[in-house]
């Protein structure tokens, strides 16, 4: 099985280029096995070789004819035998680390020299030998190249190293790794346990996410609680309370601070009372310095130490998890950063929410934790489930919502999300969800951030308002995507780009002054909705929301309970369509700044303001015309039939709905979220008519919508390409242009130099000649650069007049230097289609399968290749839109 070919063999997957792979030099073991190429079925193309089917005995000591000529550094006989007992040895040399942790680094992302490690003698040969990921099974040398830095592919706009993974070679990979374990259980107990432990390492990885994610997010909560309390005054008995915890005996409400003695104001804390205009300066003064201040640290931590921890994250994790790798994204630093700017940020009162970039903090915590499981931390296709995981995860730590954490997972961020995922992914949530609720940072009995006690069902007839909130769902959520995107673009294109800092302040500033007057945009937003959601009952009477005038009137044999909104209402509802509006532009400046600031609460409070107002004005029709047909039976109970705080949720659900273009998930979300069970209906209502028409006046959501602004190379699965266009109306070059290529045995050792030095290909087809080009394989570029870079330092002879082969012939005649063979790192089995195929099903490919390019033939001869970049601009061209934004590489 010496010839068994396996597509995308040895492709690193990790960050870029800097890193350096694991390739194996096929050492046949010295106990006699003989390997007969002929009783093979996978022989290579009869123009690329016609010696393929000679038995050959090898041994340690006598190289076959693949071997005349090896790339690898040998150890002694004795060393290969010292080391190559255990599976392990491979697993800690066989791959190039995973980019977005860093390790093999020091903290300027100099990469640090790697340590050579011993392959596994065989032990199963009856098992294929030639493997994804080196042949660990035939007694091959594992190996790292030298330390000394090569050809970098430098990454193109944001992002230095910007590289796709191949699916399909790391599944393949997992899938020979887990055959090779599956053997070796039989050989010894310590094999049985280790196989025990592979099988299981998958669950104990999302058990430890799930419980680092659900304390992060309750000391995040914690955190952002006090020191937003902090602009408002202080607990002098206990200066580490908050508000809600200083005042606990008392039980105040947010909108009456004198009923607390413990808890002292800034004006108090300088010897002034907590009313008067000297109070309200000094309050109003602390209050912007405490914000400034938050701002300021958060902004300055972000630029000095992880620049990638600002904004919500959704984004990119979207774009991470679709294949790409974005080296620290998800590192240790953008951890430690993103949640102290997170808590920094969002008790500077800025227009923003801590729940989007949740999602960012717990997909750190999987990438973090995969490293210690080398199943899924030197395989990014695996690592991949572990972050989708911990994205849901992170909303069910964000919203104490499990059972939206693993939807929104699934519908919104995860690109590839296997049955397996799913359950390993709601564990994680479950795990996540249990540990905040025993740390309670809502201050609460129950799990969940907003909870609601409603008990009077809807009626039939509230359908037409709930629908009219998800139309209006959908257009602000349109209005507030093409804002935002506008101001972003202007921001990225202009100098107010270079100044990120002072941009923060001077929002934070802005939105200190403004927002301080009005009550209802002083305070908290989370409190905001949850004052917006809740009932009003007779006894509360602090709330202006609920100033109502309670009369029972008589309608033949029954009677009414009519609320007369008194002048608080009348009030509150002018203060609040001022803070919709604030809010609003507001967050079209806030989102894309340089702080963590999620999308989430912003989104839900606009609803909410809207929803409540839409649900007095329901609530007055509905008592001033209780006659009318369409309340017949409904009205005549004497209990409260509208349930203005039930507008207020279905129309935060329109809102986010509109912005993110969630329907499921966003459902599941806001029932969770509220513990309103029995308003399913409505929210389902709302959220489709959101998306509809979100729909018809834009095509994406936010989130979409900043991938396309930041140019990253995302296929959108839920996208359609409806157009007519073929596979060589897109292939690279042109039939009139000339296609670099290397021939399978007619190149030197210069001319492949050459070619890598003259184009920037990021592999290269091998072609039987130039005059007759039938596809013979495929090779890297990173993988030529490492081949002939260790040739030259390690073997003998090899210069640049050595021929490159990557055939079994050896030629007959050499008179010159001894030939370089580097058929092992040939992917014999690339992806191809015909010059005829249409592009639909081009495109379906690169996103079902996970490709990184493909080869273009006719009757067997290659024409051209498609890359994912090609596909990409091609798209964009179709669309049009200009394809000069795609800034994959």
């Amino acid at each position: 099985m010496e010839k068994f070919p396996l597509k995308g063999n040895r492709e690193i997957v990790a960050e870029g280029n800097s890193y350096i792979t694991a390739y194996q030099s096929v050492l046949k073991k010295s106990n006699g096995h003989t390997v007969n190429n002929s009783d093979s079925q996978y022989q290579e193309h009869p123009l690329a070789t016609s010696s393929g089917s000679t038995a050959v005995t090898t041994s340690l000591t006598t190289p076959d004819d693949d071997e005349m000529i090896d790339i690898t550094p040998r150890s002694s006989p004795s060393e290969i035998h010292q080391h190559s007992t255990h599976f392990s040895s491979y697993s800690r040399g066989s791959t190039a680390d995973n980019s977005d942790m860093e390790r093999g680094r020091d903290f300027h992302g100099h990469h640090q020299p790697p340590q050579t490690q011993q392959a596994p003698q065989r032990t199963h040969p009856h098992v294929p030998t030639h493997s994804a990921f080196g042949d660990i099974l035939d007694g091959g040398l594992s190996f790292y190249g030298s330390s000394e830095p090569h050809d970098d592919i430098p990454g193109i706009g944001q992002y230095d190293d910007f590289h796709t993974i191949d699916w399909q070679r790391d599944i393949a990979r997992d899938r020979m790794r887990h055959r090779y374990i599956v053997k070796k259980r039989q050989d010894s107990l310590w094999d049985l346990v280790k196989g025990a432990h592979d099988a299981w390492s998958g669950w104990l990885c999302v058990l430890l996410v799930g419980i680092a994610a659900g304390c992060v997010a309750g000391m995040v909560d914690i955190g952002a609680s006090w020191m937003s309390d902090l602009k408002h005054g202080i607990c002098p008995l206990a200066f580490w309370f908050n508000r809600e915890q200083c005042c606990w005996p008392t039980k105040q409400s947010v909108f009456d601070e004198g009923n607390c003695s413990t808890w002292k104001t800034w004006p108090q804390i300088f010897g002034l009372n907590r009313e008067g205009t000297g109070a309200y300066i000094i309050s109003y003064i602390w209050f912007i310095l405490w914000a400034l201040l938050f701002a300021a640290l958060s902004a300055s931590l972000v630029r000095m130490f992880a620049p990638y921890a600002c904004g919500s994250g959704i984004p990119e994790i979207k774009t991470i998890l679709s294949g790409f790798i974005i080296r620290g994204y998800l590192g240790k630093w953008t951890l430690l950063i993103k949640s102290v700017g997170l808590m920094l940020s969002v008790s500077a009162g800025l227009t923003l929410g801590k729940e989007g970039p949740m999602v960012h903090i717990a997909s750190c915590i999987g990438n973090i934790f995969s490293h210690l499981f080398p199943k899924y931390g030197r395989n990014e296709a695996k690592k991949r489930e572990i972050l989708s995981a911990a994205a849901a995860a992170g909303v069910s730590v964000a919203f104490g919502a499990p059972i939206g954490g693993v939807l929104f997972s699934l519908e919104e961020v995860s690109y590839y999300f296997p049955l397996k995922t799913l359950w390993r992914s709601f564990f994680c949530a479950l795990i996540a969800a249990f540990v905040l609720r025993s740390l309670t940072p809502f201050g609460n009995e129950h799990s969940v951030l907003f909870f609601v006690e409603y008990n009077q069902p809807w009626i039939f007839f509230e359908l037409i308002p709930f629908v009219f909130l998800g139309i209006m769902g959908g257009v602000i959520g349109t209005l507030f995507i093409k804002a935002n995107l506008w101001w972003c673009r202007f921001r990225k294109f202009s100098k107010l780009g270079q100044y990120p800092v002072m941009e923060v302040l001077v929002v934070t500033l802005v939105t200190g002054v403004i927002c301080y007057p009005n009550p209802f945009t002083r305070m908290n937003m989370n409190e905001l909705i949850y004052l917006l959601f809740s009932r009003c009952s007779p006894a509360d009477v602090s709330n202006p929301l609920c100033d109502y005038t309670r009369i029972n009137i008589t309608y033949g044999a029954t009677f009414t309970e009519v609320t007369q909104p008194g002048p608080g209402v009348y009030r509150s509802i002018g203060l609040l369509l001022l803070a919709f509006f604030l809010k609003l532009a507001l967050t079209v400046f806030t989102f894309g700044m340089k702080v963590p600031a999620g999308l989430f609460i912003p989104s839900l409070l606009l609803g909410a303001i809207m929803g409540r107002i839409v649900g007095i004005a329901v609530e007055q029709f509905t008592y001033s015309y209780p006659n009318v047909w369409i309340f017949t039976g409904e009205c005549v109970t004497g209990n409260n039939l509208i349930t203005p705080g039930l507008y207020a949720m279905v129309g935060a659900a329109a809102v986010l709905g509109g912005v993110t273009r969630m329907t499921v998930s966003l459902v599941v979300i806001m029932f969770e979220l509220t513990g309103g069970v029995g308003y399913i209906v409505p929210l389902m209502a709302a959220a489709m008519a959101s998306k509809w028409v979100g729909d018809a006046l834009g095509r994406q959501g936010i989130y979409d919508a900043h991938i396309t602004l930041n140019g990253y190379p995302f296929l959108d699965s839920k996208e359609e390409f409806a157009h007519t266009t073929l596979a060589a109306d897109v292939m690279q070059p042109k039939r009139n242009e000339t296609l670099n290529v290397i021939t399978q045995d007619s190149m030197t050792v210069d001319d492949i130099e050459m070619l890598l030095k003259e184009t920037e290909h990021n592999g290269y087809p091998v072609v039987v000649s130039r005059e007759n080009q039938y596809l013979v394989g495929f090779v890297l570029r990173r993988d030529l650069n490492l081949a002939i870079g260790n040739a030259k330092r390690f073997i003998d002879g090899i210069n640049g007049q050595s021929v490159v082969l990557f055939t079994s012939v050896t030629p007959t005649q050499n008179l010159g230097p001894p030939p370089l063979k580097l058929k092992k790192i040939l992917d014999m089995a690339p992806i191809t289609v015909t010059d005829q195929t249409p592009m639909e099903t081009v495109v379906d490919m690169f996103r079902k399968l996970g490709l990184r390019q493909t080869l273009v033939t006719h009757n067997g001869r290659l024409l051209g290749v498609i890359t994912k970049k090609d596909v990409l601009r091609h798209v964009k061209q179709m669309d049009n839109e200009d394809p000069n934004t795609v800034l994959f590489n």
